[in-house]
């Protein structure tokens, strides 16, 4: 815990959420009670208390404590939780502003004794002889040892108070382990979605637009061959159709492949892997051994990873060869991507490698990346089996 000094901000908001703490609790704890004995005001009643309370400490401790929602009922014991903070406030609440209050006072008037004979009715307690250096100079070392402690007082009342609030007003572990249980499923399923959309797309272009283009090219390129006596306009529009014809066709099945191929879902990440490196504009050296097929969705990652990690290489690394390895040990799925190119490459330099970084973390995985200026370059990836 980080002291604060006796002049920050951060002392003088830990001290009001103390102080001021009190009376709020006061009154939310008579409301409470009030409220304890009639249902419908207690449903009523009860979110708006512990609202006022988790406004209280977001506005001092700039901490927000999660809701939790559930209905207001004496057989559910979130609300109990509820009741036993706004009834346990005021004596968290008195604590602290007491030994807070006492701390920040006693500093005052310690640092000030050398005032008090100027004072004509001193309060009986400080009726000593402050006209003695020695002894004022005891009760300003006093005033200046709370002055620092005061600070850490009020930061640990505050923490107290915050350690409470959230055990009493924010989720229980249990229920947070339910929370973090759904969130990975409703991901997961989010992420089977998307795969499975991707995948949807890559067979309506292969089965679609990408045929209909093969027949454009093939009647463009019939009509190239046989209409030679065409006038000569005509025939180089022809042949200019077919050209693009041919390059479109080519780029759709660049996409298409790089959306999700269809050999990763017939043949597996070996076969797919084994096409990019084939088709990579420099030499890569490539290393499979996987055994057992893993999930789609791990198959698509591992498989998007390779690509756009080899599509970087070839555009920005100014790279000679390159080396890919994947390998399953257990249930983990690790890759390591090598190039011998002019390295620099950091994770917030472009998009590709955020990307890739995103989709990692997407199934829990880990991205780590070596790229010193001058190379080489190394990518290494840990991805879960199941």
């Amino acid at each position: 815990m980080k002291v604060p000094r006796p002049w920050s901000a951060r002392a003088w908001l830990d001290t009001a959420h103390v102080v001021i703490g009190l009376p709020v609790g006061v009154v939310l704890a008579g409301l409470t009670i009030v409220c304890a004995a009639a249902p419908p005001l207690m449903r009523r009643g009860l979110p708006h208390f512990t609202r006022v309370q988790r406004s209280r400490f977001e506005a001092f401790l700039g901490v927000r404590i999660p809701p939790v929602r559930s209905p207001i009922s004496y057989r559910n014991r979130i609300t109990w939780r509820q009741i036993g903070y706004h009834v346990l406030s005021p004596l968290v609440g008195l604590a602290g502003a007491v030994l807070v209050a006492f701390a920040w006072g006693a500093a005052v008037v310690g640092l000030t004794a050398f005032l008090q004979p100027m004072l004509q009715n001193p309060p009986l307690v400080f009726r000593f002889n402050l006209r003695n250096p020695a002894v004022v100079s005891g009760y300003m070392a006093f005033g200046f040892v709370l002055l620092l402690v005061a600070p850490t007082l009020a930061r640990a009342m505050a923490h107290l108070d915050l350690s409470v609030a959230r055990t009493l007003l924010g989720p229980s572990r249990h229920e947070l382990g339910q929370r973090i249980e759904t969130l990975t499923e409703s991901r997961a399923g989010v992420i089977d979605a998307a795969d499975a959309e991707r995948r949807r797309i890559e067979r309506d272009l292969h089965d679609g637009a990408q045929q209909r283009l093969v027949s454009l090219a093939m009647n463009l390129g019939l009509a190239r061959a046989t209409l030679t006596d065409l006038p000569e306009p005509a025939r180089e529009a022809i042949e200019r159709a077919h050209e693009e014809s041919k390059q479109a066709l080519k780029e759709l099945r660049d996409f298409v492949r790089g959306l999700h191929p269809a050999v990763l879902n017939d043949q597996g990440l070996d076969a797919a892997l084994s096409g990019i490196a084939a088709r990579a504009p420099i030499p890569v050296r490539l290393r499979v051994d996987i055994g057992l097929r893993t999930s789609p969705t791990i198959e698509a990652v591992a498989f998007f990873i390779v690509s756009e990690a080899l599509t970087n290489i070839a555009k920005h690394a100014a790279a000679t060869r390159a080396q890919v390895s994947v390998l399953r040990e257990r249930d983990r799925l690790s890759l390591l991507i090598f190039d011998d190119g002019c390295g620099g490459a950091t994770l917030d330099g472009g998009t590709g490698l955020r990307g890739l970084v995103q989709r990692v973390h997407s199934v829990d995985g880990t991205l780590r990346l070596s790229s010193p200026l001058g190379g080489p370059t190394t990518i290494e990836v840990d991805l879960p089996c199941e």
